[in-house]
């Protein structure tokens, strides 16, 4: 799945957790009004359930919408919390998600963007 988001335009990791059952439709209207954005915009959308332990991710690659999904069976993704409507990611703290580790404990500036 690293393989899939090589050079996304950013990369945002929605920070409130969403219904797993949400589709493509579903996900690209959180984007809307979280971030004023277009889930057609380049940019990966990163989306995580409640119990931490699975996320989805939506990308738009110019033919089409993506949207994967990956499942931890013992851990749980590191997750940030807040009061933002995302915030973005790098490269280099994305793979770190993926793979469970703590990505937050990477040295790298995020930019924050609040909901309206």
């Amino acid at each position: 799945m690293s393989g899939l988001i090589v050079n996304p335009g950013r990369t945002w990791l929605m920070v409130e957790p969403v219904d797993m059952h949400c589709g493509i439709d579903g996900l690209s209207l959180l984007v809307k009004q979280r971030l004023q954005q277009s889930s057609c915009s380049g940019s990966a959308f990163v989306f995580c359930n409640r119990a931490g332990n699975r996320i989805k991710v939506l990308l738009w690659d110019s033919a089409g919408v993506w949207l994967c999904q990956r499942r931890l069976h013992q851990e749980r993704f590191v997750w940030q919390r807040s009061e933002e409507g995302g915030i973005t990611m790098t490269q280099a703290q994305w793979e770190w998600l993926i793979m469970g580790v703590d990505w937050r404990r990477l040295s790298a500036t995020i930019c924050v963007k609040k909901y309206s």
